[in-house]
């Protein structure tokens, strides 16, 4: 666990800067080799790892089904650096449930920060107090409500679905 918060530093750093889109994988991981002391082939190694853990959560795509089958529009915010993007648009067919979306590395921005927020309801028309965002990371939910969006936390399919039910979206 150290080792891997080590490595991704908690998703800030470098990596939050792939994340952002400002700076490439090879680059990248010479940073990470510098400041680890793994080699550089070894943090490729990692980086290109990552995209075949990309998995969905079992019973997420059940439930963006059902969503899109209610008619209710549905839009994606997350932090993803631009080779994850492409490995995820050619590889899950579920991404076009969604109207749109918003991949971190292509707007140069990221969650937490305000502007991502505000990027997002500017680019799909979307009125935030109307909007419900949901995230798997707490200080992403404290963000999106504090840029006035409706939010829920994430946990499990079983929670988000009974949220959902609650709020008469399912």
């Amino acid at each position: 666990q150290r080792w891997a918060s080590h490595f991704f530093q908690n998703y800030v750093g470098d990596w939050g800067d792939f994340d952002r889109g400002t700076i490439e994988a090879g680059p990248l991981a010479g940073r990470i080799a510098a400041r680890t002391g793994v080699t550089v082939d070894e943090a490729r190694a990692v980086i290109d790892a990552v995209p075949v853990a990309l998995t969905p959560i079992e019973g997420t795509v059940a439930l963006l089904r059902e969503l899109h089958a209610a008619g209710r529009p549905l839009y994606f915010l997350s932090n993803m650096p631009e080779p994850y993007a492409q490995h995820l648009e050619a590889r899950h067919g579920f991404l076009a449930l969604f109207k749109g979306g918003v991949f971190s590395a292509r707007a140069r921005l990221v969650k937490p920060e305000r502007d991502i927020f505000d990027h997002c309801a500017h680019a799909f028309d979307l009125e935030p107090a109307r909007t419900l965002f949901i995230d798997d990371v707490a200080h992403n939910v404290e963000a999106a409500r504090a840029a006035g969006w409706q939010a829920v936390r994430f946990e499990s399919p079983a929670q988000l679905r009974g949220e959902l039910r609650e709020r008469g979206l399912l």
